[in-house]
Protein backbone atom coordinates (compact mmCIF):
# COMPACT_ATOMS: atom_id res chain seq x y z
CA UNK A 1 0.00 0.00 0.00
CA UNK A 2 2.79 2.33 0.91
CA UNK A 3 4.09 1.80 -2.28
CA UNK A 4 1.21 2.74 -4.15
CA UNK A 5 0.70 5.53 -2.38
CA UNK A 6 4.32 6.93 -3.35
CA UNK A 7 3.66 6.25 -6.90
CA UNK A 8 0.08 8.12 -6.96
CA UNK A 9 2.45 11.05 -4.99
CA UNK A 10 5.65 11.00 -8.15
CA UNK A 11 2.39 10.28 -11.33
CA UNK A 12 1.09 13.74 -9.04
CA UNK A 13 4.75 15.48 -9.25
CA UNK A 14 5.32 14.37 -12.75
CA UNK A 15 2.12 15.40 -13.99
CA UNK A 16 1.69 18.97 -12.51
CA UNK A 17 5.12 20.26 -11.43
CA UNK A 18 6.95 20.52 -14.81
CA UNK A 19 6.74 23.78 -14.50
CA UNK A 20 8.78 24.79 -11.40
CA UNK A 21 11.04 27.36 -10.73
CA UNK A 22 13.55 25.90 -8.63
CA UNK A 23 16.49 23.38 -10.00
CA UNK A 24 17.91 20.47 -8.91
CA UNK A 25 20.55 20.71 -6.18
CA UNK A 26 22.85 18.77 -4.14
CA UNK A 27 20.85 17.82 -1.74
CA UNK A 28 17.99 16.06 -3.91
CA UNK A 29 20.63 14.75 -6.61
CA UNK A 30 21.87 12.73 -3.54
CA UNK A 31 18.72 11.73 -1.85
CA UNK A 32 17.79 10.23 -5.44
CA UNK A 33 21.36 8.35 -5.69
CA UNK A 34 21.54 6.66 -1.91
CA UNK A 35 19.58 5.32 0.62
CA UNK A 36 16.14 2.82 0.83
CA UNK A 37 14.18 2.41 -2.52
CA UNK A 38 11.00 4.61 -1.02
CA UNK A 39 12.78 7.37 0.01
CA UNK A 40 15.28 7.95 -3.15
CA UNK A 41 11.44 7.14 -5.10
CA UNK A 42 10.03 9.66 -3.35
CA UNK A 43 13.15 12.08 -3.86
CA UNK A 44 12.98 11.22 -7.32
CA UNK A 45 9.21 12.56 -7.73
CA UNK A 46 10.68 15.98 -6.82
CA UNK A 47 12.96 16.48 -8.71
CA UNK A 48 11.23 15.55 -12.09
CA UNK A 49 8.48 18.18 -10.59
CA UNK A 50 11.08 20.82 -11.19
CA UNK A 51 11.69 19.92 -14.71
CA UNK A 52 14.50 22.10 -15.32
CA UNK A 53 17.31 20.57 -17.92
CA UNK A 54 19.74 19.91 -15.32
CA UNK A 55 17.36 17.74 -13.81
CA UNK A 56 16.71 15.73 -16.95
CA UNK A 57 20.61 15.92 -17.30
CA UNK A 58 20.88 14.02 -14.01
CA UNK A 59 18.31 11.45 -14.53
CA UNK A 60 19.77 10.44 -17.81
CA UNK A 61 23.10 9.72 -16.68
CA UNK A 62 21.43 7.92 -13.69
CA UNK A 63 19.91 5.74 -16.15
CA UNK A 64 23.54 5.25 -18.46
CA UNK A 65 25.40 4.22 -14.62
CA UNK A 66 28.05 6.95 -14.85
CA UNK A 67 26.73 8.82 -11.74
CA UNK A 68 29.02 8.25 -8.74
CA UNK A 69 28.85 9.31 -4.85
CA UNK A 70 31.77 10.20 -2.42
CA UNK A 71 30.46 11.44 0.90
CA UNK A 72 28.07 13.88 0.95
CA UNK A 73 28.75 14.65 -3.13
CA UNK A 74 27.71 13.75 -6.21
CA UNK A 75 29.22 13.13 -9.41
CA UNK A 76 28.47 12.55 -13.05
CA UNK A 77 31.76 10.98 -14.54
CA UNK A 78 31.96 10.22 -18.18
CA UNK A 79 35.36 9.15 -19.49
CA UNK A 80 37.26 9.73 -16.61
CA UNK A 81 36.40 13.48 -16.23
CA UNK A 82 33.49 13.97 -12.83
CA UNK A 83 31.67 16.79 -13.23
CA UNK A 84 29.02 18.52 -10.59
CA UNK A 85 25.29 17.67 -11.71
CA UNK A 86 24.24 20.48 -10.10
CA UNK A 87 26.67 23.34 -11.33
CA UNK A 88 28.11 21.79 -14.32
CA UNK A 89 31.12 22.78 -12.84
CA UNK A 90 34.40 19.75 -13.57
CA UNK A 91 35.49 18.05 -10.66
CA UNK A 92 37.94 15.53 -9.70
CA UNK A 93 36.83 12.41 -9.21
CA UNK A 94 37.59 10.89 -5.11
CA UNK A 95 39.69 7.81 -5.03
CA UNK A 96 36.45 6.76 -2.36
CA UNK A 97 33.92 7.29 -4.96
CA UNK A 98 31.41 4.50 -5.68
CA UNK A 99 29.17 3.70 -7.83
CA UNK A 100 25.22 4.59 -7.22
CA UNK A 101 23.25 0.99 -7.27
CA UNK A 102 19.73 1.31 -9.23
CA UNK A 103 16.91 -1.71 -8.86
CA UNK A 104 14.66 -3.32 -11.18
CA UNK A 105 12.02 -0.74 -9.36
CA UNK A 106 14.57 2.11 -9.19
CA UNK A 107 15.52 1.52 -13.51
CA UNK A 108 11.52 1.62 -13.87
CA UNK A 109 10.93 4.80 -12.49
CA UNK A 110 13.89 6.33 -14.00
CA UNK A 111 12.59 5.23 -17.54
CA UNK A 112 8.53 6.78 -16.52
CA UNK A 113 10.77 10.33 -15.54
CA UNK A 114 12.85 10.36 -18.09
CA UNK A 115 9.57 9.52 -20.30
CA UNK A 116 7.65 12.46 -18.11
CA UNK A 117 10.42 15.30 -18.78
CA UNK A 118 10.22 14.14 -22.94
CA UNK A 119 6.57 14.50 -23.20
CA UNK A 120 7.10 18.19 -22.01
CA UNK A 121 10.04 19.75 -23.74
CA UNK A 122 9.60 22.30 -26.01
CA UNK A 123 11.14 20.00 -28.86
CA UNK A 124 8.58 18.87 -31.32
CA UNK A 125 10.63 16.03 -32.40
CA UNK A 126 11.70 14.95 -28.81
CA UNK A 127 7.89 14.50 -27.50
CA UNK A 128 7.49 12.85 -30.64
CA UNK A 129 10.18 10.15 -29.71
CA UNK A 130 8.94 10.04 -26.21
CA UNK A 131 5.38 9.46 -27.26
CA UNK A 132 6.58 6.14 -29.54
CA UNK A 133 8.67 5.08 -26.58
CA UNK A 134 6.10 5.14 -24.34
CA UNK A 135 4.03 3.41 -26.67
CA UNK A 136 6.29 0.71 -27.31
CA UNK A 137 6.54 -0.01 -23.56
CA UNK A 138 2.74 0.57 -21.73
CA UNK A 139 2.49 1.17 -18.46
CA UNK A 140 -1.13 1.95 -16.74
CA UNK A 141 0.74 3.62 -14.33
CA UNK A 142 1.63 5.86 -16.76
CA UNK A 143 -1.97 7.11 -17.63
CA UNK A 144 -2.36 9.92 -15.56
CA UNK A 145 0.78 11.35 -16.97
CA UNK A 146 -0.59 11.24 -20.79
CA UNK A 147 -3.74 12.22 -19.83
CA UNK A 148 -1.91 15.72 -18.97
CA UNK A 149 0.55 15.85 -21.79
CA UNK A 150 -2.51 15.16 -24.37
CA UNK A 151 -4.37 17.98 -22.73
CA UNK A 152 -1.39 20.51 -23.42
CA UNK A 153 -0.11 18.88 -26.17
CA UNK A 154 -0.49 21.11 -29.49
CA UNK A 155 1.23 19.45 -32.53
CA UNK A 156 -1.38 17.11 -33.96
CA UNK A 157 1.20 14.36 -35.17
CA UNK A 158 2.55 13.87 -31.60
CA UNK A 159 -0.98 14.31 -29.92
CA UNK A 160 -1.82 11.18 -32.19
CA UNK A 161 1.20 9.32 -30.94
CA UNK A 162 0.32 9.99 -27.30
CA UNK A 163 -3.48 9.30 -27.44
CA UNK A 164 -2.10 5.85 -29.22
CA UNK A 165 0.32 5.29 -25.87
CA UNK A 166 -2.68 6.24 -23.82
CA UNK A 167 -4.56 3.47 -25.28
CA UNK A 168 -1.63 1.17 -25.39
CA UNK A 169 -1.76 1.49 -21.06
CA UNK A 170 -5.00 0.96 -21.19
CA UNK A 171 -4.53 -2.08 -22.95
CA UNK A 172 -3.07 -3.91 -20.33
CA UNK A 173 -5.48 -2.22 -17.93
CA UNK A 174 -7.07 -4.91 -15.56
CA UNK A 175 -10.55 -4.20 -16.54
CA UNK A 176 -12.18 -5.78 -19.43
CA UNK A 177 -14.38 -2.68 -20.56
CA UNK A 178 -10.80 -0.52 -20.75
CA UNK A 179 -9.17 -3.12 -22.63
CA UNK A 180 -11.76 -3.04 -24.88
CA UNK A 181 -12.14 0.84 -25.64
CA UNK A 182 -8.31 0.81 -25.98
CA UNK A 183 -8.30 -1.92 -28.59
CA UNK A 184 -11.14 0.26 -30.17
CA UNK A 185 -8.75 3.49 -29.99
CA UNK A 186 -5.81 1.16 -31.59
CA UNK A 187 -7.73 -0.11 -34.24
CA UNK A 188 -7.11 3.43 -35.97
CA UNK A 189 -3.10 3.53 -35.50
CA UNK A 190 -0.76 3.69 -38.41
CA UNK A 191 2.01 2.72 -36.33
CA UNK A 192 4.19 -0.91 -37.07
CA UNK A 193 4.46 -0.89 -33.23
CA UNK A 194 0.92 -0.99 -32.54
CA UNK A 195 0.81 -4.88 -34.31
CA UNK A 196 3.14 -6.06 -32.00
CA UNK A 197 1.15 -4.83 -28.45
CA UNK A 198 -1.88 -6.18 -30.06
CA UNK A 199 -0.77 -9.56 -30.83
CA UNK A 200 1.04 -9.91 -26.94
CA UNK A 201 -2.41 -9.14 -25.68
CA UNK A 202 -4.44 -11.10 -27.80
CA UNK A 203 -2.08 -14.44 -26.83
CA UNK A 204 -3.18 -13.43 -23.29
CA UNK A 205 -6.51 -11.94 -23.36
CA UNK A 206 -8.94 -14.25 -21.11
CA UNK A 207 -12.01 -12.34 -21.83
CA UNK A 208 -13.81 -13.87 -25.45
CA UNK A 209 -15.48 -9.85 -26.60
CA UNK A 210 -12.37 -8.18 -25.33
CA UNK A 211 -9.97 -10.85 -27.87
CA UNK A 212 -13.08 -10.20 -30.93
CA UNK A 213 -12.44 -6.70 -30.61
CA UNK A 214 -8.58 -7.01 -30.58
CA UNK A 215 -8.85 -9.17 -33.32
CA UNK A 216 -11.04 -6.94 -35.22
CA UNK A 217 -8.08 -4.07 -34.39
CA UNK A 218 -5.21 -6.33 -35.87
CA UNK A 219 -6.96 -6.47 -39.22
CA UNK A 220 -8.04 -3.03 -38.95
CA UNK A 221 -4.33 -1.79 -38.53
CA UNK A 222 -2.76 -4.41 -40.84
CA UNK A 223 -5.35 -3.31 -43.51
CA UNK A 224 -4.00 0.44 -42.98
CA UNK A 225 0.13 -0.63 -42.80
CA UNK A 226 -0.23 -2.53 -46.11
CA UNK A 227 -0.20 0.19 -47.99
CA UNK A 228 2.78 1.01 -46.88
CA UNK A 229 4.68 -2.85 -47.34
CA UNK A 230 3.37 -2.53 -50.96
CA UNK A 231 5.04 0.91 -51.38
CA UNK A 232 7.79 -0.07 -49.92
CA UNK A 233 8.25 -3.59 -51.93
CA UNK A 234 7.93 -0.72 -55.03
CA UNK A 235 10.87 1.09 -53.96
CA UNK A 236 13.04 -1.73 -53.34
CA UNK A 237 12.64 -3.15 -57.00
CA UNK A 238 13.23 0.13 -58.01
CA UNK A 239 16.54 0.39 -55.88
CA UNK A 240 17.27 -2.59 -57.08
CA UNK A 241 16.42 -1.65 -61.13
CA UNK A 242 18.22 1.06 -60.90
CA UNK A 243 21.37 -0.72 -59.60
CA UNK A 244 21.29 -3.21 -62.67
CA UNK A 245 20.90 -0.75 -64.69
CA UNK A 246 24.24 1.09 -63.83
CA UNK A 247 25.64 -2.19 -63.91
CA UNK A 248 24.27 -2.95 -67.54
CA UNK A 249 24.61 0.56 -69.22
CA UNK A 250 28.49 0.02 -69.60
CA UNK A 251 28.01 -3.59 -70.75
CA UNK A 252 25.50 -2.27 -73.40
CA UNK A 253 28.60 -0.69 -75.07
CA UNK A 254 30.69 -3.00 -74.49
CA UNK A 255 28.75 -6.26 -75.68
CA UNK A 256 25.55 -4.90 -77.28
CA UNK A 257 27.22 -2.13 -79.73
CA UNK A 258 31.23 -3.56 -80.02
CA UNK A 259 30.46 -7.38 -79.79
CA UNK A 260 32.55 -7.70 -76.41
CA UNK A 261 31.77 -10.33 -74.20
CA UNK A 262 33.31 -8.40 -71.03
CA UNK A 263 33.79 -10.97 -68.79
CA UNK A 264 35.70 -8.19 -67.17
CA UNK A 265 32.93 -5.80 -66.27
CA UNK A 266 32.34 -6.98 -63.09
CA UNK A 267 35.67 -5.97 -62.03
CA UNK A 268 35.96 -2.44 -63.76
CA UNK A 269 33.15 -1.88 -61.35
CA UNK A 270 34.91 -3.41 -58.28
CA UNK A 271 38.24 -0.74 -59.84
CA UNK A 272 35.60 2.11 -59.49
CA UNK A 273 34.43 1.16 -55.85
CA UNK A 274 37.74 0.92 -54.71
CA UNK A 275 38.55 4.47 -56.28
CA UNK A 276 35.94 5.75 -53.91
CA UNK A 277 37.57 3.80 -50.89
CA UNK A 278 40.71 5.68 -51.69
CA UNK A 279 39.36 9.08 -52.52
CA UNK A 280 37.65 8.29 -49.09
CA UNK A 281 40.74 7.67 -47.59
CA UNK A 282 42.53 10.68 -48.60
CA UNK A 283 39.72 12.86 -47.85
CA UNK A 284 39.76 11.94 -44.40
CA UNK A 285 43.15 11.93 -43.88
CA UNK A 286 44.24 15.26 -45.52
CA UNK A 287 40.61 17.05 -45.55
CA UNK A 288 38.97 15.64 -42.67
CA UNK A 289 36.54 18.80 -42.49
CA UNK A 290 35.39 18.55 -46.16
CA UNK A 291 34.58 14.30 -45.75
CA UNK A 292 30.95 14.99 -46.85
CA UNK A 293 32.23 16.35 -50.49
CA UNK A 294 34.55 13.51 -51.04
CA UNK A 295 31.56 11.41 -53.40
CA UNK A 296 31.52 14.25 -55.44
CA UNK A 297 35.14 13.90 -55.71
CA UNK A 298 35.31 10.31 -56.13
CA UNK A 299 32.18 10.06 -58.72
CA UNK A 300 34.78 11.23 -61.84
CA UNK A 301 37.85 9.75 -59.87
CA UNK A 302 35.84 6.10 -60.65
CA UNK A 303 35.18 7.12 -63.97
CA UNK A 304 38.14 8.15 -65.37
CA UNK A 305 40.44 5.00 -63.29
CA UNK A 306 38.13 2.25 -64.71
CA UNK A 307 37.79 4.42 -68.22
CA UNK A 308 41.79 4.00 -68.33
CA UNK A 309 42.24 0.48 -67.14
CA UNK A 310 39.33 -0.42 -69.87
CA UNK A 311 41.59 1.68 -72.51
CA UNK A 312 44.29 -0.51 -71.87
CA UNK A 313 42.86 -3.29 -71.87
CA UNK A 314 40.99 -2.79 -75.36
CA UNK A 315 45.04 -1.27 -76.90
CA UNK A 316 46.40 -4.08 -75.58
CA UNK A 317 44.65 -7.34 -76.18
CA UNK A 318 40.89 -6.90 -77.34
CA UNK A 319 41.66 -4.58 -80.58
CA UNK A 320 42.99 -8.02 -82.02
CA UNK A 321 39.81 -10.23 -81.37
CA UNK A 322 37.38 -8.27 -83.00
CA UNK A 323 34.82 -10.18 -84.09
CA UNK A 324 35.59 -13.62 -82.19
CA UNK A 325 33.50 -13.14 -79.61
CA UNK A 326 33.95 -16.16 -77.80
CA UNK A 327 37.77 -15.45 -77.67
CA UNK A 328 37.01 -12.02 -75.67
CA UNK A 329 35.10 -13.95 -73.55
CA UNK A 330 37.98 -16.51 -72.77
CA UNK A 331 40.39 -13.53 -72.50
CA UNK A 332 38.62 -11.09 -70.92
CA UNK A 333 37.87 -13.72 -68.00
CA UNK A 334 41.58 -13.90 -67.76
CA UNK A 335 41.75 -10.34 -67.64
CA UNK A 336 39.47 -10.31 -64.82
CA UNK A 337 41.49 -12.77 -62.82
CA UNK A 338 44.64 -10.96 -63.07
CA UNK A 339 42.55 -8.21 -61.82
CA UNK A 340 41.06 -9.35 -59.32
CA UNK A 341 43.91 -11.06 -57.69
CA UNK A 342 46.25 -7.33 -58.47
CA UNK A 343 43.21 -5.48 -55.89
CA UNK A 344 43.88 -8.29 -53.46
CA UNK A 345 47.49 -7.60 -53.74
CA UNK A 346 47.13 -3.91 -52.88
CA UNK A 347 44.32 -4.00 -50.67
CA UNK A 348 44.09 -7.35 -48.93
CA UNK A 349 41.62 -9.80 -49.19
CA UNK A 350 39.11 -8.28 -46.97
CA UNK A 351 36.76 -6.34 -47.28
CA UNK A 352 36.75 -2.40 -47.11
CA UNK A 353 34.88 -0.09 -45.34
CA UNK A 354 33.23 2.91 -47.32
CA UNK A 355 31.55 5.53 -45.10
CA UNK A 356 28.04 7.29 -46.41
CA UNK A 357 28.66 10.80 -46.80
CA UNK A 358 26.27 12.66 -43.78
CA UNK A 359 23.83 13.51 -46.24
CA UNK A 360 23.31 10.41 -47.77
CA UNK A 361 22.63 9.57 -44.13
CA UNK A 362 19.49 8.52 -42.82
CA UNK A 363 16.37 8.09 -44.65
CA UNK A 364 13.21 10.03 -45.69
CA UNK A 365 9.69 8.68 -43.87
CA UNK A 366 6.73 8.99 -45.82
CA UNK A 367 4.77 6.78 -44.12
CA UNK A 368 5.19 5.14 -40.39
CA UNK A 369 5.99 1.54 -41.60
CA UNK A 370 7.52 2.95 -45.28
CA UNK A 371 11.19 4.78 -44.62
CA UNK A 372 13.12 5.22 -47.89
CA UNK A 373 17.08 5.43 -47.30
CA UNK A 374 18.63 8.56 -48.80
CA UNK A 375 21.58 6.60 -50.00
CA UNK A 376 19.08 4.53 -52.19
CA UNK A 377 17.17 7.24 -53.13
CA UNK A 378 19.87 9.17 -54.51
CA UNK A 379 21.20 6.28 -56.07
CA UNK A 380 18.12 5.89 -58.24
CA UNK A 381 18.79 9.97 -59.02
CA UNK A 382 22.29 8.67 -59.88
CA UNK A 383 21.28 6.11 -61.99
CA UNK A 384 18.51 8.15 -64.06
CA UNK A 385 21.45 10.99 -64.68
CA UNK A 386 24.14 8.87 -65.91
CA UNK A 387 21.44 7.29 -68.57
CA UNK A 388 20.52 10.64 -69.51
CA UNK A 389 24.05 11.57 -70.02
CA UNK A 390 24.76 7.97 -72.18
CA UNK A 391 21.71 9.25 -74.17
CA UNK A 392 23.00 12.31 -74.74
CA UNK A 393 26.48 11.35 -75.76
CA UNK A 394 25.44 8.70 -77.74
CA UNK A 395 22.75 10.58 -79.71
CA UNK A 396 23.72 14.07 -79.84
CA UNK A 397 27.53 14.12 -80.21
CA UNK A 398 30.14 14.17 -83.00
CA UNK A 399 32.08 10.64 -80.71
CA UNK A 400 28.43 9.17 -80.56
CA UNK A 401 28.03 9.27 -84.04
CA UNK A 402 31.40 8.04 -84.32
CA UNK A 403 30.85 4.96 -82.03
CA UNK A 404 27.09 4.23 -83.89
CA UNK A 405 29.02 4.62 -87.27
CA UNK A 406 31.62 2.24 -87.04
CA UNK A 407 29.66 -0.30 -84.39
CA UNK A 408 26.92 -0.46 -87.53
CA UNK A 409 29.15 -0.68 -90.50
CA UNK A 410 32.83 -0.59 -90.08
CA UNK A 411 34.70 -0.32 -93.65
CA UNK A 412 32.27 2.03 -94.23
CA UNK A 413 32.65 3.98 -91.94
CA UNK A 414 36.36 4.07 -92.15
CA UNK A 415 35.93 5.33 -95.69
CA UNK A 416 34.67 8.28 -94.77
CA UNK A 417 37.99 9.35 -92.58
CA UNK A 418 36.83 7.67 -89.15
CA UNK A 419 39.74 6.59 -87.46
CA UNK A 420 38.46 3.29 -86.26
CA UNK A 421 41.31 2.10 -83.72
CA UNK A 422 40.74 5.22 -82.08
CA UNK A 423 36.40 5.46 -81.96
CA UNK A 424 37.26 1.57 -80.88
CA UNK A 425 38.87 2.41 -77.54
CA UNK A 426 37.26 5.41 -76.62
CA UNK A 427 33.79 3.18 -77.04
CA UNK A 428 35.39 0.19 -74.82
CA UNK A 429 36.68 3.18 -72.14
CA UNK A 430 33.28 4.90 -71.95
CA UNK A 431 31.57 2.14 -71.30
CA UNK A 432 34.06 0.96 -68.66
CA UNK A 433 34.00 4.29 -66.85
CA UNK A 434 30.24 3.98 -66.58
CA UNK A 435 31.28 0.69 -65.20
CA UNK A 436 33.24 2.26 -62.68
CA UNK A 437 30.08 4.96 -61.66
CA UNK A 438 28.17 1.65 -61.02
CA UNK A 439 31.06 0.74 -58.39
CA UNK A 440 30.97 3.96 -56.93
CA UNK A 441 27.32 3.63 -56.46
CA UNK A 442 27.51 -0.15 -55.16
CA UNK A 443 30.19 1.18 -52.71
CA UNK A 444 27.43 3.67 -50.90
CA UNK A 445 25.26 0.29 -50.50
CA UNK A 446 26.78 -2.79 -50.17
CA UNK A 447 30.76 -4.26 -49.09
CA UNK A 448 33.77 -3.51 -51.39
CA UNK A 449 35.54 -6.62 -51.95
CA UNK A 450 37.54 -8.31 -54.55
CA UNK A 451 34.90 -10.24 -55.22
CA UNK A 452 32.27 -7.28 -55.89
CA UNK A 453 31.74 -7.80 -59.38
CA UNK A 454 30.63 -11.63 -59.31
CA UNK A 455 27.53 -10.68 -57.68
CA UNK A 456 26.24 -8.70 -60.71
CA UNK A 457 27.98 -10.17 -64.15
CA UNK A 458 25.54 -12.47 -64.84
CA UNK A 459 22.70 -10.39 -64.02
CA UNK A 460 23.95 -7.58 -66.19
CA UNK A 461 24.24 -9.75 -69.26
CA UNK A 462 20.91 -10.96 -68.44
CA UNK A 463 19.45 -7.39 -68.45
CA UNK A 464 21.61 -6.60 -71.56
CA UNK A 465 20.16 -10.13 -73.81
CA UNK A 466 16.84 -9.62 -72.74
CA UNK A 467 16.20 -5.57 -73.52
CA UNK A 468 17.81 -6.00 -76.79
CA UNK A 469 21.71 -5.76 -77.98
CA UNK A 470 22.70 -2.74 -78.40
CA UNK A 471 19.42 -0.75 -77.65
CA UNK A 472 19.62 1.70 -75.04
CA UNK A 473 15.93 2.05 -74.02
CA UNK A 474 15.56 -1.96 -74.10
CA UNK A 475 18.12 -2.23 -71.30
CA UNK A 476 16.13 0.69 -69.24
CA UNK A 477 12.90 -1.60 -69.50
CA UNK A 478 14.73 -4.69 -68.64
CA UNK A 479 16.47 -3.68 -65.71
CA UNK A 480 13.42 -1.71 -63.52
CA UNK A 481 11.83 -4.95 -65.26
CA UNK A 482 13.98 -7.39 -63.60
CA UNK A 483 14.36 -5.49 -60.42
CA UNK A 484 10.51 -5.23 -59.82
CA UNK A 485 10.00 -8.79 -60.28
CA UNK A 486 12.32 -9.91 -58.47
CA UNK A 487 11.52 -8.40 -55.43
CA UNK A 488 7.78 -8.78 -55.71
CA UNK A 489 8.58 -12.78 -55.74
CA UNK A 490 10.26 -12.71 -53.36
CA UNK A 491 7.86 -11.46 -50.85
CA UNK A 492 6.07 -15.06 -51.96
CA UNK A 493 8.72 -17.81 -52.95
CA UNK A 494 11.93 -16.20 -51.60
CA UNK A 495 15.23 -14.99 -52.68
CA UNK A 496 16.40 -18.22 -54.19
CA UNK A 497 12.94 -19.41 -55.94
CA UNK A 498 12.35 -15.79 -57.24
CA UNK A 499 15.91 -16.03 -58.46
CA UNK A 500 15.22 -19.30 -60.57
CA UNK A 501 11.81 -18.27 -62.04
CA UNK A 502 13.32 -15.22 -63.22
CA UNK A 503 15.94 -16.56 -64.89
CA UNK A 504 13.49 -19.16 -66.68
CA UNK A 505 11.17 -16.41 -67.57
CA UNK A 506 14.17 -14.89 -69.80
CA UNK A 507 14.88 -18.48 -71.32
CA UNK A 508 11.69 -18.63 -72.49
CA UNK A 509 11.43 -15.13 -73.30
CA UNK A 510 14.40 -15.07 -75.31
CA UNK A 511 13.57 -18.81 -77.01
CA UNK A 512 10.19 -16.71 -78.39
CA UNK A 513 12.06 -13.70 -79.34
CA UNK A 514 15.67 -14.06 -79.46
CA UNK A 515 15.72 -10.49 -80.67
CA UNK A 516 15.05 -9.30 -76.88
CA UNK A 517 12.43 -6.36 -75.95
CA UNK A 518 14.12 -4.19 -78.94
CA UNK A 519 14.80 -5.71 -82.31
CA UNK A 520 17.91 -3.63 -83.80
CA UNK A 521 17.03 -2.76 -87.06
CA UNK A 522 18.52 -1.48 -90.42
CA UNK A 523 21.53 -2.82 -91.92
CA UNK A 524 23.00 -3.74 -88.89
CA UNK A 525 20.19 -6.09 -87.74
CA UNK A 526 20.99 -8.20 -90.94
CA UNK A 527 24.89 -8.33 -90.40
Amino acid sequence: MKRWILKATWIASAVWGLSAAHALTMDEALAISVGESDARVQALAQAVAQGDERTAAFLQALADDVVKVAKDQVLVVRDGQGLNPVTGQALPVPQEAEDVMLNNRLRGELDTALAALKLFSPDVKVRRLAALALLKEPDASRRPLLDKALATEKDATVQSLVRQARAAAMLVSELPHERGLAAGELAESQQPETLLLLNQQLAQEPDPAVKKQIQAALTAVQESLRWGERLGTLFTGASLGSILLLVALGLAITYGLMGVINMAHGELMMIGAYATYVVQAVFRQYLPGAFDAYLLVAVPVSFLTAALVGAVMERTVLKHLYGRPLETLLATWGISLVLMQGVRSLFGAQNVGVENPSWMSGSLQLLPNLQLPWNRVLIIVFAAAVLVGMALLIGKTRLGLFVRGVTQNRPMASCMGVNTARIDTYAFALGSGIAGLAGCALSQVGNVGPDLGQSYIVDSFMVVVLGGVGQLAGTVYAALGLGLANKLLEGWTGAVLAKIAVLVFIIVFIQKRPQGIFAMKGRSAEA
